[in-house]
């Protein structure tokens, strides 16, 4: 008995106190136990394949594997773009714990220089969590192999065994193909696609690469791995391979592309050849260029600064954006339109050295005059006032009617990002531009190739291949496609006959490129020189005194064989020093497409005299450029190609004057 506030309690009531107790407290604990069985149950079954995949993504790591790019192929089947097996190593943002730590092991695993470690900072600063930052790529096994054994202590690091770009001709064909490079954020955010940000994928950044991305990209494959807590590999479960993209076959003829780098030499200019049966661009190179794969595997800042400050400009591509006064080029495109208006070619005037329009005295290029001058002489001398002359009877309309059917003006349709399509002006382009009225000073002007008159390389190309076809034809990149054949100009044949006639006599008889014969039997090369003032001729007109930026731009067009034309071209080289800058590099390109083996030798001895080809010029430009800025020297680079791989492992899926001695034939 138990005895609280003055009450008795019985043991009875004690006992049935504990008794509702004991009650309340075991069913709850049944009630909690049936909870828990029933959510064991739920989970066991109801939920049994979500909570299976939970524990095997614990366990298994599904990746995407990147594709392999599609090739990009000349005419004849020569990669100009392809694919080579790689190792690489990225950084993941978001899975790394300690990013000045990790970078820093890296640096030491990889033997990285301080410029290569900032630009690493630097993009880590940038990317997004999810972004792939690459640290390096072309490592050889026993690099790779050291970052793989370290990974439990590097979280965020991803090594990675794939294929990369490769492209073999390097700077020769860097404006026209691009490159390619890691998809930025906006990429992704315009295209949230899972593979844009799997370490190792690049997309097209420019040129034929970006243009084409669709097609050369490819599908990604997938491979599932079992890994240890730590993110160790066990072993490969299972994969599906990568679908490769499909190859590009270009109208180019990737050797001749090479070949027209080379000889471009240390000038700054642009070479086009066109085939003459087909329109087919053979080449289109422009130099000095980069080298698309310093860009593909991710440039430092010390080359970009290289290229950037580079008053020869590299980094444009002066066959389709740089703009020229044609000079005395268009003189066979004058003389088309002279006999169209109805001019005899025999017709005369005599020259003197300059003719008086207005108030001003125009001077032709040779002060001491051509003497009596008919239009074959007026094209193949070159001379000057026999255009001023009979221009100014025939009026400027037919010769800017003559110059756009001829191509010059046109922009064509070609897969290129944007070209520049000069200026062929006429009366009614300067009241619309400039609200003032033709002058017979801008007719002059014009005749001549100055001016307002302003045309690409490419252009002049075409119009030579118009010339020397008489025919209607555009200009073609992509090789296989269907295209209807040329339309005739509806230009008389015997018009055509007399300005070839005229072209040939400017290199094989008493023209102004004697010097631009080709050294091959029964094949004669038909041209027309061309020299275009950039400032006063007191001050632009010379040599080496002169400084290059002053310098007259040196000009040629040409077809050849000259009775039969199979290929034209235009040459063109930015402040050359006249059209003896041009020619010889037009010459030496035209004996490649009919004698290789002569051509190599010329290019050969010229190498030897300008320090080298283009890979070892550049070295050496670094070189300057680094000690110019005071930075580090350059490391040693490793092979474009990791020891034990090949770039072709995989195969596609369907400033200074360094040209020849100065002539002292006739120039213009």
């Amino acid at each position: 008995m138990s005895i609280k506030s003055g009450k008795t309690i019985s043991g009875a009531v004690q006992e049935l106190t504990f008794s509702r107790r004991a009650t309340v407290v075991g069913g709850l604990q049944v009630g909690i136990g049936v909870l828990l069985a029933g959510r064991m149950a739920y989970i066991s079954v109801a939920e049994n394949e979500r909570y299976q995949l939970l524990s095997e993504s614990n366990r298994v790591n599904l990746t995407l594997v990147p594709p392999r790019r599609g090739w990009l192929i000349d005419r004849h089947g020569k990669p100009i773009a392809n694919n080579k097996t790689d190792f690489r190593v990225d950084l993941i943002p978001d899975r790394m714990k300690d990013k000045k730590k990790t970078v820093a092991t890296l640096a030491e695993l990889l033997s990285l220089d301080q410029e290569a470690i900032d630009r690493i900072n630097k993009e880590l600063k940038q990317a997004s969590s999810f972004q792939p930052v690459q640290v390096a790529t072309g490592l050889d096994w026993e690099s790779f192999a050291a970052v793989s054994v370290r990974l439990p202590d590097l979280p965020g690091v991803s090594p990675r065994q794939g294929f990369s770009r490769y492209y073999p001709t390097g700077p020769a064909i860097g404006h026209l193909v691009g490159y390619v490079g890691i998809a930025s954020a906006e990429d992704y955010k315009a295209n949230p696609d899972p593979i844009l940000v799997t370490p190792g994928y690049k997309i097209g950044k420019d040129g034929l690469e970006k243009i084409f991305e669709d097609r050369l990209q490819g599908k990604p494959g997938a491979k599932r791995v079992e890994v240890t807590a730590r993110g160790k590999i066990v072993r490969e479960l299972d994969s599906r391979p990568d679908t490769p993209g499909k190859a590009l076959q270009l109208t180019l003829d990737i050797d001749l592309q090479d070949y027209a780098a080379r000889r471009l030499g240390p000038e700054s200019g642009s070479v086009v050849v066109i085939d003459c049966k087909t329109g087919d661009i053979l080449t289109m190179t422009s130099m000095p260029s980069f080298d698309p794969n310093s860009f593909s595997d991710g440039i430092g800042q010390t080359e970009y600064g290289m290229l950037r400050d580079d008053d020869h400009v590299p980094l444009r591509d002066k066959s389709l954006k740089g703009l020229f006064p044609p000079g005395s080029t268009i003189k066979p495109m004058v003389g088309l339109a002279f006999l169209e208006a109805g001019l005899s070619p025999d017709e005369t005037v005599n020259c003197n050295g300059g003719l008086r329009v207005g108030n001003r005295v125009f001077r032709c290029w040779n002060r001491r005059g051509h003497g009596r001058v008919n239009m074959a002489k007026g094209i193949y001398q070159s001379c000057d006032v026999y255009f001023y002359h009979f221009a100014q009877k025939i009026g400027m309309n037919p010769i800017a009617l003559m110059a756009n059917r001829l191509g010059l003006g046109q922009e064509f349709p070609l897969p290129v990002a944007s070209q520049f399509y000069g200026t062929v002006p006429d009366p009614q382009w300067k009241m619309k531009k400039y609200n003032k009225p033709w002058q017979a000073y801008d007719t002059v002007n014009a005749t001549i190739g100055q001016g307002y008159m302003l045309a690409s390389p490419l252009q002049l190309a075409v119009m030579a291949a118009r010339i020397a076809t008489g025919k209607s034809l555009m200009p073609n990149l992509l090789a296989n496609t269907k295209r209807p054949p040329a339309k005739t100009l509806n230009i008389d044949p015997k018009h055509i006959a007399y300005i070839h006639d005229a072209m040939s006599e400017v290199v094989n008889g008493a023209g102004t490129a004697g010097r631009a014969r080709l050294p091959l039997e029964n094949v004669k090369l038909a041209g027309k020189t061309g020299t275009a003032q950039v400032v006063n001729l007191d001050h632009g007109r010379g040599g080496k005194d002169v400084a290059w930026k002053y310098r007259d731009h040196g000009l040629f067009v040409s077809f050849a064989p000259a009775d039969n034309p199979r290929y034209a071209a235009a040459v063109v080289i930015e402040h050359g020093g006249g059209s003896g800058a041009a020619y010889p590099v037009a010459r030496d390109v035209m004996t490649f497409l009919f004698d290789k083996e002569k051509a190599m030798n010329v290019l050969t001895d010229l190498e030897k005299g300008w320090g080298g080809t283009i890979a070892e010029r550049m070295d050496q430009k670094m070189t300057a450029y680094r000690r110019k800025i005071g930075a580090e020297p350059v490391p040693t680079k490793a092979p474009k190609t990791p020891e034990g791989a090949s770039p072709t492992t995989e195969a596609p899926t369907t400033g200074a004057q360094a040209t020849e001695t100065p002539t002292t034939e006739l120039s213009d």
